[in-house]
């Protein structure tokens, strides 16, 4: 909910620059690729960062596992994976009324 919260924020104080850009000729598929990476980019820096703390905090508590590896690729693949269809739907709700945008009412609004 949190990455929806700040992608629709953002897409909304960029609908003049979305209008623009609908305007001067970029594609449909231009401005959902750029909504869609400008979601997913803090994604996959989070995701490098809770990979590595993971493996650090598999190490610190390897001790207290029974039965279980803490680098079970299982969990790690498990975890990418729901952790990237989670942003990926998130960013793909403000993506699409992104692409809706009328570019002449975006730039009468301004």
């Amino acid at each position: 909910m949190g990455l929806y919260g700040v992608l629709s924020y953002l897409i909304a104080q960029r609908i003049t620059e979305i209008g623009i850009r609908i305007a001067l000729g970029a594609q449909r598929s231009q401005v959902l690729r750029l909504v869609l990476f400008d979601g997913l980019r803090p994604v996959f820096l989070g995701l490098l960062i809770g990979l590595a703390g993971g493996a650090v905090a598999g190490t610190l508590i390897r001790s207290i596992l029974f039965g279980t590896s803490p680098y079970d690729p299982v969990v790690f693949a498990a975890m990418i994976g729901s952790l990237l269809l989670t942003a990926v739907a998130a960013c793909a709700i403000p993506a699409i009324r992104a692409l809706k945008i009328d570019p002449m009412q975006a730039l009468r609004t301004e």
